[in-house]
């Protein structure tokens, strides 16, 4: 499953990681847009959902309710490697300049996030590297 979504695709699983599974009526109904989609627009988007291994579903009564099988965060990690890759060409450091050089500015919430997250990367490479040495 290392295929990405499509903007249409993404909303049913933003609504489907929400609501952890719906039927599709129930997808329609909490559309989050003022225009929603037609009924079998979102059917159609989930059974190809359901045929790229993101989705399955289980019979209720005559119905079927849908799931995801991947999980919000699981599908964001494959989306920025995908990014990381195919537009930095694996550069971290190109990708993190380009989210710096875009006009909002960082919180101090998120500049201590990072911090942290770098703090933590690097006390993690010092211990394999003590580990390694001895």
């Amino acid at each position: 499953m290392t295929r990405l979504l499509t903007p249409l695709e993404l909303k049913v699983m933003n609504l489907l990681w929400k609501m952890k599974e719906a039927f599709v009526k129930q997808l329609v109904e909490k559309w989050q847009e003022s225009e929603k989609p037609a009924y079998n627009t979102v059917s159609t988007t989930v059974r190809i959902l359901e045929e790229k291994g993101f989705i399955q579903h289980k019979t209720v009564g005559r119905g079927f309710i849908y799931f995801p099988t991947i999980s919000k965060v699981a599908y964001q990690k494959m989306h920025v490697a995908n990014v990381l890759e195919n537009l930095f060409a694996g550069s971290r450091s190109g990708f993190i300049s380009a989210l710096m050089g875009n006009d909002e500015k960082l919180s101090a919430e998120e500049i201590s996030t990072l911090r942290r997250m770098i703090d933590g990367q690097e006390a993690a490479e010092q211990n394999t590297t003590v580990s390694s040495t001895k």
